[in-house]
């Protein structure tokens, strides 16, 4: 089994930062792909950003590039995300998720394992 735990959400003003991470235990190897995904109330859960092993692939929503960045320290077991200029309409659960394959993917039932989620919420 994989354990991912969440941490770093918050309340944050339009236009601030937050810095969300994600440890990872268990049955977890370094060569399996990391995603974060978000969900608002009464919406789908959705893609956000993933990150390839030697976090040399990065992959992200087009409603966040430009303004998260996704990282990981596989020596830690930690995955990042960075998020900057945040906007009300970011606001939702953010969850880590593991893909038990080496391929950055946008679909969540790509991913096999996933935490409690972190609740982001920022205002106007």
């Amino acid at each position: 089994q994989v354990q991912l735990v969440e941490s770093g959400g918050g309340l944050v003003q339009a236009g601030g930062s937050l810095r969300l991470s994600c440890a990872a235990s268990g049955r977890t190897l370094s060569i399996y792909t990391k995603g974060w995904f978000r969900q608002a109330p009464g919406r789908e859960r959705e893609f956000v950003a993933s990150i390839n092993w030697s976090g040399t692939n990065t992959d992200y929503a087009d409603s966040v590039k430009g303004r998260f960045t996704i990282s990981r320290d596989n020596a830690k077991k930690m995955v990042y995300l960075q998020m900057n200029s945040l906007k009300p309409e970011d606001t939702a659960v953010y969850y880590c998720a593991e893909r038990r394959v080496a391929s950055t993917s946008r679909g969540k039932d790509e991913y096999e394992y996933w935490g409690q989620g972190t609740q982001v919420t920022v205002s106007s």
